[in-house]
């Protein structure tokens, strides 16, 4: 069926017409930060948020903000990670908006126990006179390592209806392959649950991105490793009377890639995903629809043994093309950002924008897009120190 599927869903190589990237910031490694893994946030103003890795005051990485100023834009660091007693440490996640207007997001390290950290960031509650005003941070909760959870990586954190807070760490859990989570709001206090713990076993172990939500309530992730073979799988998590059920949708090859990357899900149903050469194996974007009570899979556009390290969810813009960042790791720090337009039934495969690796280069985080179709996101390379940049593409 996968193979029938594959046929069915023909992808086309076109050819992009040339698109614009402005560099919106170039990271000094200093109190901007450096290393930015994830993409950026819009707000309603337009001004972008995002984080760094490493860097900042204290070394801990930063969550910064960049606000349109004149023909340019101008970043503060709105917070530096070590500025106060377990307060976390290296964000591979960016942060997004949620419940009250905060922003929010994961550490993968610090807290008080050194396994990673949720947090909530908001402004200060009297007003700044100053050119740097940091914001206050809330640990909303800190990861212990052991049956909670550990390490949360790379994907957004989720929010139900209710306010309530949900997402996956990499490690810890009862197998020690990660678990799903979820953070309630008790009183002035936030408690968590393990939704589900990972194991190699039916949906596999030690996801980086997070989890999705369908209509009806079940949530939907990716595992790296583990699965049917090695190479992690698909899984849906369906709520019922005594708790969650965990469904395997499909399991990756060789051929497919690793489960690097996060999933997006489509107005029909239909879950899309990157896979990531994480152990030899392929980079791939890939599609599951639902049929007659499963699920079927098929590569969109495989791009070989090329690239690696993808580990974002792709994005849908308002026409309904779908955009991921591929990074190359070697030594020339490139990359590129690759765009899958729908064409009947087939899948027309373009890059949209190639990194030459000195400008901007090495792009990992998701992207976004302005009401305009600008396209947001971040390069872990590029500047004068290769400390990493945020960008601008226009069409």
């Amino acid at each position: 069926m996968a193979a029938a599927l594959a046929l069915f869903f023909l992808t086309v190589a076109t050819v992009a017409p040339a698109q614009t990237l402005t560099v919106l910031h170039t990271f000094t490694g200093g109190a901007d930060g450096e290393d930015p893994y994830a993409g950026v946030t819009l707000d309603q103003q337009g001004r972008l948020y995002g984080t760094t890795y490493t860097g900042g005051t204290y070394g801990g990485g930063v969550v910064f903000r960049l606000v349109r100023e004149g023909e340019g834009w101008a970043l503060s660091p709105i917070y530096s990670f070590g500025s106060q007693k377990n307060d976390g440490s290296s964000p591979y996640s960016r942060v997004v908006f949620g419940p009250g207007g905060l922003l929010y997001g994961t550490t993968v390290y610090g807290g008080a126990e050194n396994h990673g950290t949720v947090y909530s960031l908001q402004p200060p509650a009297t007003a700044c006179k100053a050119t740097l005003c940091p914001w206050d941070e809330t640990i909303l909760y800190s990861f212990t390592g052991g049956a909670d959870g550990a390490y949360p990586l790379y994907g957004d954190l989720i929010f139900d209806q209710a306010g309530n807070i949900y997402g996956t760490t990499g490690g810890g859990g009862s197998s020690g392959g990660g678990v799903v989570f979820k953070l309630a709001r008790s009183g002035s206090s936030w408690s968590e649950s393990v939704l589900w713990n990972l194991s190699d076993d039916g949906g596999g172990s030690d996801p980086m991105g997070s989890v999705i939500f369908d209509p009806a309530g079940n949530l939907y992730g990716v595992t790296s490793f583990g699965g049917g073979g090695s190479y992690g799988a698909v899984y849906e998590l369906s709520p019922t009377q005594s708790g969650w059920s965990e469904t395997s949708l499909y399991s990756f090859t060789s051929e497919d890639g690793n489960g690097s990357g996060g999933l997006v899900m489509d107005a029909h149903g239909n879950l899309f995903g990157v896979t990531g050469g994480l152990t030899g194996g392929n980079s791939a974007v890939y599609e599951l629809t639902p049929q007659n009570g499963g699920w079927s899979f098929a590569q969109l556009q495989n791009f070989g043994l090329e690239y690696d390290g993808a580990v974002a969810a792709p994005t849908f813009d308002a026409h309904g093309n779908l955009y991921g960042p591929l990074p190359t790791v070697n030594e020339s720090f490139t990359g590129e950002i690759f765009r899958m337009t729908p064409s009947g039934n087939q899948w027309l495969y373009s890059a949209y924008y190639t990194f030459n690796g000195s400008t901007s280069g090495l792009p990992l985080g998701a992207v976004t897009f302005d009401a305009s179709g600008n396209m947001y996101g971040t390069g872990l390379a590029g500047g004068s120190d290769y400390d990493g940049t945020v960008w601008e593409i226009t069409p």
